[in-house]
């Protein structure tokens, strides 16, 4: 199905139209969802964190035991698939939905955290700045979509490596460092106009974690030798990345009907939340903390992770047609990958003027960058 086949963003066939305002509202919804869904119970994290911990610690055991190629090449996925569990924990700390206390919520926030080298309070601000944006095209901070005044001043590079799979999969510590394109400031930069003055300290201490992260690694290099630090965390951290940017675009892109984004007086909290997107992600549900159910999770990040599912059952009656029913996955989510080839050969801005947007395509880009290549 090409963009051509719609009409204002909606497809002939189908009457529903999401960019209307939904019948109900937040509090309906809220409502409907058990209250013991709500209940964020610290040892139930922790028995997660334990889980995930023995795991990386015992498939690091047996890459090491075991020693060859075919263990490593397995290896390499299940640690880098386990990186990216330890990072939903930790982003559960975040939101503040793995305990109610604040402090053990940042003591073990930046643990998880560090370890996998994301600065904590400089990642939970801007996450937190993407949820209460969600689906705004001018205050949102995750893959936001670009203006196409923006989009038409890239650098034929920005452009393939923003819209060419797989270089895309590999932005996440480009985007720490640097933000999108259109915004500036670092995750590492106190000063940075993403954070507040009163949060400068605690950004700060993140920058310091990491660091000692950073520097942990380059003293094993120097112990054991670069080699077996690449082996056994260097590359497991790339396929982290991978997952993270997988998952973080496709919650909020590449679904089947264009979803409309707002700009303005248009755009509210519930109708943002209302363009994300669920997915089935087969075995991996599991092991990443059931964050594919992710509409409930960005209406209400108090949530814990393990009620999200519950949740969103009770919650489906009152979301009506505004509710995407997931694709089904085997095992593993192979059909994702069309959604995201799709995606980025499609969606590459939208429009500078207007309050309800969909993804306009740029016919003439991989006509230039083939060219550029060449």
């Amino acid at each position: 199905m090409s963009t051509k086949d719609f009409v204002n963003g909606v497809h002939p066939i189908d009457d529903f139209d999401p960019r209307t305002p939904p019948p109900f509202k937040i509090g309906e919804i809220r409502a409907a969802i058990p209250k013991h869904c709500w209940v964020k119970n610290p040892w139930s994290s922790f028995s997660y964190v334990l889980r995930d911990v023995v795991v990386i610690f015992a498939l690091a055991a047996a890459a090491l035991y075991f020693n060859s190629w075919p263990v490593l090449l397995l290896y390499w996925f299940a640690q880098g698939t386990m990186f990216w569990a330890i990072f939903v924990l930790g982003h559960d700390c975040g939101h503040g939905s793995f305990s109610d206390s604040p402090l053990l919520n940042n003591v073990v926030g930046h643990i998880l955290h560090s370890s996998i080298l994301v600065p904590y309070h400089g990642w939970r601000i801007s996450h937190r700045t993407h949820h209460q944006n969600h689906g705004n095209v001018e205050k949102d901070e995750s893959w936001v979509p670009l203006p196409e005044k923006i989009y038409k001043k890239l650098e034929s590079s920005t452009r393939i490596m923003r819209y060419t799979v797989p270089l895309p999969l590999l932005a996440y510590p480009l985007y720490l460092w640097w933000r999108s394109p259109g915004k500036e400031g670092s995750h590492f930069n106190p000063s940075s106009n993403l954070f507040a003055p009163e949060e400068r300290k605690q950004v700060l201490t993140s920058t310091v974690c990491w660091t000692i992260m950073l520097l942990l690694l380059l003293y094993s290099s120097f112990v054991f030798g670069p080699v077996q630090v690449i082996k056994l965390y260097g590359v497991p951290y790339i396929i982290f990345v991978m997952w993270l940017d997988f998952v973080t675009y496709l919650h909020h892109h590449g679904h089947e009907q264009k979803l409309p984004w707002y700009r303005g007086e248009e755009w509210n909290y519930l109708r943002g939340g209302l363009t994300t997107v669920d997915r089935d992600y087969g075995w991996i549900n599991n092991i990443h903390h059931d964050i594919g159910t992710h509409v409930i999770h960005h209406l209400f990040p108090q949530i814990p992770h393990y009620h999200l599912i519950e949740a969103t059952k009770a919650a489906k009656p009152v979301l009506g047609k505004y509710y995407r029913e997931p694709k089904k996955s085997g095992p593993f989510p192979f059909h994702l990958f069309k959604n995201l080839v799709k995606s980025f050969r499609e969606d590459h801005y939208v429009s500078d003027v207007g309050g309800v947007l969909y993804y306009q395509t740029d016919p003439n880009f991989y006509k230039s960058a083939k060219s550029k290549l060449n």
